[in-house]
């Protein structure tokens, strides 16, 4: 029995890959630098982080010892882990790690390196990794640990990713690497300044095996407005048919940074055991999101962490960070 395992499960640790000198964070490296610090170290008070270095001498000095950090050292092109790190499927007893092609969201970025981690830091785990032949980020897919996986058609089914293959053959290739029968496509919503055609981590995500968090947008003078609606809608079709709850998040104010507008979400948050780190960036919907999340995870520590740094570079703190599974090792 195979299945792809959600992040509101249990975890071993994240990975994440600290920005440097040759990765495109170059014009503002301190700032971004200082955003890394303080997620790794929001993450160590609650599990293990594998810190991917480019200049291993250099991160160590920044952090005080401590049991839950470890370092590798390899220099990518840039430090999007979610889209080119390995994702964990539990195949029968064990966990699998799959390792998708990554070619910088369809070709925008060169990304040869990134795509050559998994394979360059295996050493790193004790679970065997397994190359797909398929191009896939792991921001555009969302579990709900069970039987479903939650996509946008914009990034899956892009011809700038899979072009030779159509939904039916991409639908059966996600069905047999993950284990999963549902794959649900949202045709609509998405986030100005976004680089990655409409990740569903910028949009909506699973909480448990039942529950969807989405960005709901309420100003109709907001150029999301439209599109987020109709991706409302078909959320609200999917809980009428599947018995989903939803929970909506607020939309940011506009953000913006040398004249353009940046994809600042609140659906970019993190799982770990214990708490719920959320993305916040110096608007006046933080403390509502911070609510929310509140709300909804009573028993977890809610953590807000700015992010604005992120967005100049048109992701936020899901994207820079990837979970793996409970039962999988760092060696």
């Amino acid at each position: 029995m195979k299945r792809f395992i959600a992040e509101f499960e249990e975890q071993s640790f994240t990975q994440i890959i600290f920005p440097h000198i040759n990765s495109d964070w170059v014009e503002y490296l301190s700032e971004a630098e200082a955003t890394f610090e303080n997620i790794i170290k929001e993450i160590i008070k609650y599990q293990k982080c594998l810190v991917v270095c480019a200049d291993i001498d250099d991160v160590k000095r920044r952090f005080e010892p401590n049991k839950n950090l470890y370092f590798v050292a390899y220099e990518t092109n840039d430090t999007w882990a979610r889209d080119c790190s390995a994702l964990c499927v539990e195949n029968g007893s064990s966990v699998e790690l799959l390792d998708f092609t990554f070619t910088g969201w369809g070709g925008k970025f060169e990304a040869s390196k990134d795509d050559a981690m998994s394979s360059a830091i295996k050493r790193c785990y004790d679970k065997e990794l397994k190359k797909i032949d398929l191009i896939l980020e792991g921001g555009a897919i969302e579990s709900n640990g069970i039987d479903t996986i939650l996509t946008t058609s914009e990034c899956v089914l892009n011809k700038n990713r899979n072009a030779s293959l159509k939904k039916e053959q991409i639908t059966k290739k996600l069905q047999e690497e993950f284990g999963m029968s549902k794959i649900l496509y949202l045709n609509h919503g998405y986030l100005a300044g976004d680089d990655t055609d409409s990740h569903v981590d910028t949009l909506a995500r699973f909480i448990d095996e039942k529950s969807i968090m989405y960005v709901r947008c309420t100003d109709e003078s907001d150029e999301h407005f439209d599109e987020l609606k109709l991706m409302e809608n078909e959320l609200k079709a999917f809980s009428k048919e599947y018995e989903y709850r939803l929970i909506a998040l607020p939309m940011t104010d506009a953000c913006y940074f040398e004249g353009e507008r940046l994809p600042a979400t609140y659906a970019n948050f993190l799982f770990v055991n214990g708490a719920v780190l959320v993305p916040t960036y110096g608007v006046k919907q933080d403390e509502e999101a911070l609510e929310i999340f509140r709300e909804t995870f009573p028993d977890k520590d809610i953590i807000g962490i700015n992010c604005f740094s992120l967005i100049k570079q048109h992701g936020s703190l899901h994207c820079v960070t990837m979970n793996f599974a409970d039962g999988v090792r760092l060696s």
